[in-house]
C-alpha cells in the first residue's frame, strides 16, 4: 500500500468557499474514489489557503486513472478549478504532486 500526501493552494478568499463544498461531496463523486482505490482520503486546509492532501490506494498512478475515466470528475474538477492558485491550466487533480515521505511511525 502506498500512502500519498500531496500539497495544492486554495485562494485565500475563497477558502470558506472551498470548506463549504467539502462538507457535503456529492455522493457519486465519493464513490467514484472509493471504487477507484482512494482509500483513508483526507484534505486539510489552513487559514491561508495551504492544503494538504493524504491518501492511501495500491497504486496511485492506476487510481489516477481509474478517477480520470469517471465523468463525476471532470464535473467535480471543473467546479473545484476556480478555486485554487497557480494551477498553470491543469485541472486540480492534475497539478497533485506527491511529496517524498522521509519518515513514518507505523
Amino acid at each position: 500500500m502506498a500512502r500519498v500526501c500531496f500539497l495544492l493552494k486554495v485562494r485565500a478568499d475563497r477558502v470558506e468557499e472551498y470548506r463549504a463544498a467539502h462538507a457535503d461531496v456529492w455522493p457519486e463523486m465519493r464513490q467514484a474514489l472509493s471504487e477507484s482505490g482512494w482509500r483513508n482520503y483526507s484534505l486539510f486546509l489552513r487559514e491561508d489557503g495551504v492544503l494538504v492532501g493524504y491518501l492511501e490506494t495500491d497504486d496511485f498512478a492506476a487510481a489516477q486513472r481509474a478517477m480520470e475515466a469517471t465523468e463525476v470528475n471532470a464535473r467535480w474538477q471543473a467546479a473545484m478549478g476556480e478555486f485554487f492558485e497557480s494551477l498553470d491550466g491543469a485541472r486540480p487533480d492534475e497539478a497533485m504532486r506527491p511529496l517524498a515521505e522521509v519518515f513514518h511511525l507505523p
